[in-house]
């Protein structure tokens, strides 16, 4: 099994498993790791262990972070650096994380992490989308519905 550590700033990470476990269900195997900025960055590192440490990580680690190249990122990049099996994909939005808590499957070690983190950015990038009036027909604005 993947382990998941969604990390960030602030309160951020935990909202994120807040607001997924709302719409999901609560969920196995994924922590959340935040950094406060008053905080050693030290202190990441020794949360990011201890997450290891709880979780089922026998085929990996995946991060889930904020920002690319934040103090969060920087601590996780530390540890990808020393075991092939984790990895890191930065930007993480809501709809990213509901899709890979719902598609447990690609964390169960079936997928090298290589390519878990592909399948993992092909999501992340599904989940982006927008909607202006121009792409809305006259039913829809009739309705109140998007298509």
């Amino acid at each position: 099994m993947v382990g998941v550590i969604v990390c960030g700033h602030g309160n951020l990470p935990q909202e994120f498993v807040r607001a997924a476990e709302m719409i999901c269900g609560m969920q196995k195997n994924i922590c959340a790791v935040s950094f406060q900025m008053w905080e050693d960055p030290c202190l990441v590192q020794e949360r990011y262990e201890e997450a290891i440490e709880e979780l089922d990580c026998t085929d990996g680690v995946l991060f889930l972070c904020d920002l690319f190249g934040g103090t969060p990122f920087n601590e996780a990049s530390r540890l990808v650096a020393t075991d092939e099996t984790y990895g890191i994909v930065t930007g993480l939005n809501l709809p990213l994380l509901i899709d890979i808590l719902t598609s447990r499957r690609k964390l169960n070690g079936s997928m090298a992490m290589r390519d878990l983190l592909a399948e993992v950015k092909r999501l992340a990038h599904e989940g982006i989308a927008s909607l202006h009036m121009d792409d809305l027909d006259a039913e829809d604005m009739a309705s109140g519905v998007a298509s």
